[in-house]
Parts: structure tokens; C-alpha cells; sequence
């Protein structure tokens, strides 16, 4: 997955500065460990800050990752029954960070659409934002992130890596759908040569340029690549660089399938 670019002067040994900020409401502890390791493919987590009524018991699952990974947990009581003030909290905090701390990009973890206008107003002042929340994330919130990433792969990184000892998963039989297809082939008909073959290194920025919820992850694939080779419409070319070992891959929309797209 390649890293998506910024623009601020905030770096920190020459990586983006990020604000990981978690509405603890609505997210689930599990996830932690994955969540830190993600953010850290595109820049440091400068801060760390979770958001909740830490006297209520329905955190405590919480509590004991806090000191583990380093992250500031900031009160907010719930002074009305049935209203969030934790995303008032959020909100609030995001705007004295735009203004007093030099950062390259927020990540902001829940799955709650009052984060939308948040969001679309910390991309207006020029910063990335990486948007991390359950599936079942509004579609508005999705849309305005620079990048959105579903948090039920977070957790399935980890219960892959529990499973490994005891057996090899079994990957069921992947099943390309019209919208999917749609996406993969515009994307690598835009970036394709005189001849079709599209280089898989430009391919993963420009379908995010399109689509900000898109990983393959998504869909049981590691890798871009080993999504484009599970999909009978593309092929896939190895060349060896010039002056290297190394290999690049190259991706074709088959001859055959044209006429079909």
C-alpha cells in the first residue's frame, strides 16, 4: 500500500507527524494493536489521545491498553443521557492541534458521521486525513477521508497471526463484483501504455485518488497485486529493472475481456 503524500513542515525524521485521535464510544479495544501498526505506514503518531467517560464501566476493556501503548486518555463525562459528548471533545481538541502543533495529518478513529465536517474542514487547511472506523461507518464520513480504513481488517491481521501455529487459513473461492472490477479497470486503463500494461506501483495511489475506502485487504488479499492475479479479467508481468534485481509488475486488462468491460 503506498503512502499517501503531505504537504506540512511538521516532519519528524522525515516522516508525516500525525494526532491519533480515538472516540473510544465507538470503538473497540481489540483493534489497538492493529490501528498503531497501520498509522505507522504513514507517519509517526505524534499524539495519542482517547476520548470517553473513563468512570463508566463500559471502558474498561480500555483502561489497561492505555499505558501499554502510550495513550493519553482525556475525560468527558456524559452530561446528558443520549447525547455524545465525547465527539464534542474530539472536535474541539482536533482544532487547538490545527492551530498550535505542526502536523501533517489526523487520524481519526470511530465510525460516528459527526466526524464528517471535522474532517473536511482539517483537509481544507491542507493536512491529510486517514479515517479508521467499522463497516457500518455512513458513507459521508467515509468519503471525505483521504483514506478510509475498515477496522474489521485491523482485527483480522491479528486473528490470522493467533490462528498461524495451529493451522494455514483457508481462503475461500473470491468473487469479483461489476462495481469492484469497474474501479481496478479504469484505474489501470488510465495509467496504461500504448501496448495496455499499467505499472502496479503507480495502480494503488490513483484507485485511493478514487475510491478513499479501498484496500484489498478488504476483500482477503495482502497485497495489490495478489488481488489484480485472483481476478481472471487482468494479467500479471514480471520485468526485471535496469541496473537491479529487483522486479516490477506490470498489469494488463486481458485482450480477450475488453469488449466486456
Amino acid at each position: 500500500m503506498p503512502l499517501l503524500p503531505f504537504s506540512s513542515q511538521g516532519l519528524e525524521n522525515g516522516q508525516a507527524k500525525l494526532a491519533v485521535l480515538i472516540d473510544a464510544d465507538n470503538t473497540q479495544a481489540a483493534i489497538i494493536e492493529g490501528l498503531l501498526a497501520e498509522v505507522a505506514k504513514y507517519g509517526v503518531a505524534s499524539v495519542k489521545r482517547i476520548y470517553g467517560d473513563w468512570t463508566s464501566t463500559n471502558l474498561r476493556s480500555w483502561k489497561d491498553k492505555l499505558l501499554e501503548y502510550a495513550i493519553q486518555p482525556i475525560q468527558q463525562f456524559a452530561y446528558t443521557s443520549g447525547k455524545n459528548a465525547t465527539d464534542s471533545a474530539m472536535i474541539i481538541d482536533a482544532m487547538d492541534l490545527l492551530y498550535s502543533d505542526k502536523l501533517d495529518g489526523f487520524c481519526i478513529v470511530s465510525s460516528d458521521s459527526d466526524f464528517t465536517r471535522l474532517a473536511s474542514r482539517l483537509r481544507e487547511s491542507g493536512l491529510m486525513v486517514y479515517g479508521f472506523g467499522e463497516k457500518k461507518t455512513p458513507r459521508s464520513f467515509v468519503s471525505v477521508c483521504d483514506k478510509f480504513i475498515y477496522t474489521e481488517i485491523l482485527r483480522d491481521v491479528q486473528e490470522e497471526e493467533d490462528d498461524t501455529k495451529a493451522a494455514a487459513p483457508v481462503r475461500k473461492e473470491f468473487k469479483v463484483d461489476h462495481k469492484l472490477l469497474k474501479l481496478l479497470h479504469d484505474t489501470v486503463d488510465d495509467l496504461a501504455d500504448e501496448s495496455g500494461w499499467a505499472y502496479l506501483g503507480g495502480i494503488g495511489q490513483k484507485i485511493t485518488n478514487r475510491s478513499s475506502e479501498f484496500d484489498p485487504r478488504n476483500y482477503g488479499f495482502k497485497k495489490l497485486a495478489d488481488l489484480f492475479r485472483a481476478i481472471p479479467q487482468f494479467e500479471t508481468e514480471e520485468r526485471v529493472q535496469e541496473n537491479s534485481s529487483g522486479r516490477q509488475i506490470y498489469i494488463r486488462w486481458k485482450r480477450s475481456s475488453r469488449s466486456k468491460a
